[in-house]
């Protein structure tokens, strides 16, 4: 699919890129499990809660993953009356905090994120559970930059100071998310953005001389417009499947409900946008 293009509400809108579920289950399947709307309001516990392998199971029972729970943490975020998203987020496991059932319950929005975490990095802290959040924007990411001890001083020596100071975690992820904000403040489209951002961990990688990939499945928003990535520097990208239904767009590491044939797979070098209009794809390449 070219550049720019439009997906198509029927038919098979990956093409040639369109993979199988099967396929799917025998890729490196990281980590963390998330899962991002965008579409007409719905009570978030619709995709969190409710489903037959909603997020809230997966923390406990991840089934496309190596890590099969995801219990060092979680977060929702959403967009509701104001301009700046509100989030909560915990440090223990999801399937055991009441106070995530009854906010999912009551909580009504358009456009919301929700993410379970198995830490890698950064150690177990509510600074770093997902989503990120600063001015308008939210962000959460599932995978890892490899050798990230080795690169991280120089990454974050180029953040700006204010950005700098706004870092709050010791994670890969919040960094990329900073380093990405760093170029939408100059006016980068967001997809650029955070390309940028993936490039320059790519440079000190390979500056380190580090063999290990960069895994990269992730989800950014302004609360318009929600922007979506699914890369790897090598061929096994971390798990990602779109569901568009009749409400909105569904993307989550894993198929939320029993009906698989409706999830399609993310192709691999995947940058969506998707809004009211629907979803856009391009295809990168992160060497």
């Amino acid at each position: 699919m070219h550049k720019g293009a439009v997906l198509a509400e029927c038919g098979d809108p990956w093409g040639a890129q369109r993979l199988s579920l099967a396929q799917g289950l025998r890729e490196n399947l990281l980590m963390c499990r998330f899962v991002a709307y965008r579409g007409a309001p719905i009570f978030l516990e619709e995709l969190v809660a409710r489903p037959q392998h909603s997020l809230v199971q997966q923390s406990l029972h991840a089934e496309h993953a190596k890590s099969v729970t995801n219990g060092d943490g979680f977060g929702i975020g959403w967009y509701g009356d104001k301009a700046e998203p509100a989030v909560y987020r915990e440090v223990m496991p999801a399937w055991s905090d009441e106070n995530l059932l009854a906010l999912t319950a009551t909580v009504r929005a358009g456009l919301f994120f929700a993410h379970v975490r198995a830490a890698t990095g950064g150690g177990i802290a509510r600074s770093n559970c997902h989503p990120f959040r600063m001015g308008p924007y939210l962000f959460m990411h599932n995978g890892q930059i490899g050798g990230y001890p080795s690169v991280r001083r120089a990454l974050e020596a180029q953040l700006p100071d204010h950005l700098y100071a706004h870092r709050k975690g010791a994670t890969d992820s919040e960094l990329l998310f900073l380093l990405a904000l760093s170029r939408l403040e100059e006016g980068l489209e967001a997809g650029e953005a955070v390309m940028w951002a993936l490039r320059q961990a790519r440079r000190e990688m390979r500056h380190h001389g580090i063999g290990e990939p960069l895994r990269f499945a992730a989800a950014l928003s302004d609360g318009q417009r929600l922007h979506v990535f699914r890369l790897s520097s090598d061929e096994r990208p971390p798990s990602l499947y779109l569901q568009q239904g009749h409400t909105g767009v569904t993307v989550a590491s894993e198929p939320l409900a029993g009906d698989e044939s409706s999830w399609r797979p993310v192709p691999a070098g995947s940058v969506l946008s998707i809004g009211e209009h629907g979803v856009e794809q391009r295809l990168e390449a992160l060497h």
